[in-house]
């Protein structure tokens, strides 16, 4: 179905991956593998079974960012003035409100070099695990473009204004060490660890009460904008509904019978 992705399933469905498969470009996004990335989270979105989805990269890299043979077809569309409006409102922006709405754990798992939308790629996940030979790069400066894929969103969110404009105009790598000091990175394993500490992690939140983190993302989200007495009332209704789940239900019994929580997600 997908003809850019690798797709790996664990835990009886419960989490799904998708690797970005062209390692020979560094895993440089087109216009085909950002149709069947959006693709991907909307079908694990939409399927009960899945209860983590996860985003990765074949080869040496995570994402090196947009493809430009792809985007200017060899230069021939270099003149068109509307190419990457294009570009960004029917590919780039459909993926990144996908990724952000998905009601469940969306993880980036950064094996390499993640550069540009190949950056924003991981960091509009819910949180992102990386190896120590990854790094990251805002390099769109470095061709006369801006921060797109939700950066000029995120980028001050997550690190202040001042830091968002230090990286967006420099272009500067930052390590993956480097990065999880300006919490843009959850956790850093060494390289030869990666894949068993992440799958440890991964397998956690395949089976954690699903629709409460679905909840929680949806308070997340709406703080951006609430006042503090509009995100209160808004914590009183969500936790309300976390409090007639099925999974709430079975954690307080697990807790009063001393036992592991059986979460189904529902």
């Amino acid at each position: 179905m997908y003809t850019q992705l690798d797709i790996e399933s664990h835990f009886e469905g419960k989490l799904k991956i998708a690797y970005l498969n062209q390692p020979d470009t560094m895993n440089a996004l087109t216009k085909p593998s950002l149709s069947d990335l959006k693709d991907f989270v909307k079908e694990c979105n939409e399927d009960p079974t899945v209860r983590c989805v996860a985003i990765s990269g074949r080869g040496r890299a995570f994402c090196s960012g947009q493809n430009l043979d792809d985007a200017f077809v060899n230069g021939k569309e270099h003149h068109d003035h509307d190419i990457i409006r294009k570009i960004v409102t029917d590919y780039y922006n459909p993926l990144v409100l996908e990724i952000t709405r998905c009601r469940k754990p969306v993880v980036a798992l950064v094996n390499g070099p993640a550069v540009g939308a190949g950056a924003m790629l991981a960091l509009i996940s819910d949180f992102v695990l990386a190896n120590d030979k990854a790094y990251f790069a805002q390099a769109f400066s470095n061709i006369g473009l801006i921060p797109d894929t939700g950066g000029t969103y995120f980028l001050p969110r997550l690190m202040g204004r001042q830091l968002a404009n230090y990286l967006a105009f420099t272009g500067k790598k930052l390590s993956a060490e480097e990065s999880k000091a300006y919490g843009l990175v959850a956790e850093v394993f060494p390289e030869e660890e990666f894949n068993s500490k992440s799958m440890e992690i991964l397998e956690k939140m395949a089976n954690m009460p699903t629709a409460a983190i679905k909840l929680t993302k949806k308070a997340f989200a709406n703080s951006y904008n609430n006042t503090l007495k509009e995100q209160l009332d808004l914590e009183a209704d969500l936790q309300q509904e976390a409090a007639e789940t099925e999974d709430f239900i079975e954690g307080v019994n697990a807790f009063l019978q001393k036992r592991k929580p059986d979460y189904k997600g529902k």
